[in-house]
This record gives C-alpha cells, structure tokens and sequence, in this order.
C-alpha cells in the first residue's frame, strides 16, 4: 500500500471513529444519577405518572402529559422522551416547535390533521386515522388538530430527554415584545394586538403558558 493510500486509509479510520464519537457522546451507557442520589434500584428507573390516564374520564379540552427529564430523572442523558395528547373533538395543539428533537407520533385512537412547515417554507398535511405514525422533524413548525366528531389519542416519542417546546402564539403574545414590533411583524393595528393579548384561549385550545406542547 503506498502513502498515499495509508493517509486516506488513515483519513477514513479518523473520520468514522469521529462520527462514532459524535453519536454516541450525548447517549450515556448507563444511569446518571441526581446529586441526592447513591444508588440506583428498579424504583428509579420506573415512572407512575401515566397510570392516572387509565379508567379517567375524557377531557373537555385539549391535554397532554409529558415524561421528560425534568419528570423522569433516569431519563437523563437516554436520548428518549415521551408524551402521551388527548384531544376531544374540535381541539387543537396549537403550532410549535421542539428545538431538540424529533417528534415521533403514533395515532391510537380517532383522527388527526397533522401539519409542519418545511426549512423551505413548504406545508405539509396529513389527515391521520388510528394506527398511523407521523414524524415531526427536529425543530419545525407543527401542529395537530382533532376536526372528527370523536375524541382522538396520541402518544409521541422524541430522540431527547428535554426536547424543548416554543409555542409561536405563546412566544409572540405572551412575551415582553412591544406591541408596535408584534404589529408591524404580522401587519395589523396595535389595537387588534392588546384585543390578542388580552383574550382567553378558547376551551380545548390548549394553553399559551402550557410549557410541554407536543
């Protein structure tokens, strides 16, 4: 083997392992443990939170439970989190995005329109039915919305512990943004945007301060 053919050779060894490196370093192999813990036993890596669901009466609006690291303290360093979206007729998880993961959603019950705006701008929707998955790439634009005369379920799945939420009506109108600024962003009169500020969330449309909308 000449030289040149040992510095590629070289060159990809170098290049695999880096990638290897890069994909498994926010991944930890084992448990990492909260400073007030020794040790961890099987109650550590167990979570409850979710049998409340079972047997309960469907909610009147839009709801979701969320195990993320902050919840589930074995999820630490995992790359897995999890949420579980109920969705009575009419409801709607307003749009948003989730800066650090994907967002895997698995329809068991009911239907769902199901949309993200692209890194092209493009919009893309789908009418989902039980047993469908759909895939919220990292860190777009998305929403869901039930518009079936029945409740819907939803489950979904992130690649992170803490995907992170920002909700774009949550971050616009309930932020300290001026509104001169938010009315000249959206083209309308300051007026309409204290009218915005100032109203209600409709029943079964969620929450601007809710922190976990999937």
């Amino acid at each position: 083997m000449g030289i040149i053919s040992c510095i590629h050779a070289l060159i990809l060894v170098l290049t695999v392992f880096q990638v290897i490196y890069a994909s498994e370093a926010d991944l930890k192999l084992d448990s990492v443990l909260p400073p007030n813990f020794t040790a961890a036993d099987a109650n550590f890596f167990t979570h409850t939170a979710f049998r409340v669901l079972i047997g309960a009466d469907p909610p009147t609006g839009f709801e979701v439970m969320k195990v993320s690291e902050a919840e589930f303290p074995a999820l630490n360093g995992q790359g897995v989190s999890y949420a579980v979206q109920q969705f009575p007729s009419g409801s709607l998880n307003p749009v948003h995005s989730h800066p650090h993961a994907a967002e895997l959603l698995f329809l068991l019950i009911g239907y769902l329109e199901a949309g993200f705006v692209d890194a092209q701008n493009v919009l893309h929707i789908q009418t989902l039915q039980a047993g469908d998955l759909f895939i919220f790439p990292k860190g777009v634009v998305h929403y869901q919305y039930n518009y079936g005369p029945d409740s819907a379920f939803a489950i979904s799945a992130f690649g992170s512990a803490n995907a992170g939420t920002i909700t774009s009506p949550g971050s616009v109108f309930s932020t300290n943004i001026r509104d001169d600024i938010i009315a000249k962003s959206f083209r309308i009169d300051v007026s309409t945007v204290k009218k915005i500020k100032a109203s209600p969330i409709p029943k079964g449309q969620g929450t601007l301060k809710d922190p976990f909308l999937t």
